[in-house]
């Protein structure tokens, strides 16, 4: 994969989230040059707010505002059902766009419009051609292996495009100690769990990923043998160990 991922854990498009979105669009730029698309003008950003059921107007409206406040060249595709989502004339812009973000919201909705998709298929597509995919809060959680619904609090299969990672955004809220003992308690095995603050990103690849943003980043791995399990706490500029 040549794309670029970032795991935003909430509150995008605020302060504090601008050097961790110019890494996005910087990263991007990178990608379109290695891959022969060119290195002239700005990133072409798509902000799409599938998640955001109550308001998709005004999260778009804020994530064009905030990413062309950075430089970049920001539009919105309103994708708010799923016959949006197998659209092709309606999804053509995404073929073009070196940066797609998903806004936060709700998780379920937006994973039941996603799933299956060709707009997926176009994402999957993109990421190896060097698109940088980024999602907050909802748009992060879906892209995991595994998704933990806020209705029920039970754990789903996610997108998988962040293989065998599952998020937990707004980490900020939460007591890690605490969240371990309920991760080894009912979360699925096998997977490592990134509890990301507001306004901060892991941003990278399958196994290269990297700290930005306002907050830290709690890396919690509860199928550890250990008898108190493994939590470790990693700040912006911050490597996440080998193998995630």
């Amino acid at each position: 994969m040549s794309g670029t991922i970032a795991l935003v854990g909430g509150d995008e498009f605020r302060v504090g989230c601008e050097e961790m979105d110019r890494e996005v669009m910087r990263r991007a730029l990178t990608n379109r040059a290695l891959t022969g698309k060119g290195s002239k003008g700005p990133a072409r950003v798509i902000i799409i707010p599938t998640a955001a059921v109550t308001g998709p107007a005004k999260a778009a409206n804020d994530g064009v505002t905030h990413f062309a406040g950075l430089g970049g060249a920001a539009s919105q595709l309103m994708v708010l059902e799923s016959a949006h989502t197998n659209d092709a004339a309606f999804l053509a812009p995404v073929s073009d766009a070196d940066v797609v973000y998903f806004t936060g919201g709700s998780p379920d909705h937006l994973l039941a419009t996603l799933n299956e998709s060709a707009l997926l298929r176009l994402l999957t597509e993109g990421l190896e051609r060097g698109l940088a995919l980024g999602g907050s809060s909802a748009g992060a959680m879906v892209m995991g292996s595994v998704m933990r619904r806020p209705s029920s609090g039970g754990w789903v299969e996610g997108l998988g495009i962040a293989p065998n990672i599952g998020v937990l955004p707004h980490h900020e809220r939460r007591d890690p100690a605490e969240t371990l003992t309920e991760l080894r308690q009912s979360a699925p095995d096998g997977v490592v769990y990134l509890g990301i603050d507001a306004r901060t990103g892991v941003i990278g690849s399958p196994g290269d990923w990297q700290v930005a943003g306002f907050g830290k980043v709690t890396v919690y791995r509860p199928s550890a043998s250990s008898a108190t399990g493994d939590f470790a706490v990693f700040g912006a500029g911050e490597r996440l160990p080998e193998g995630i």
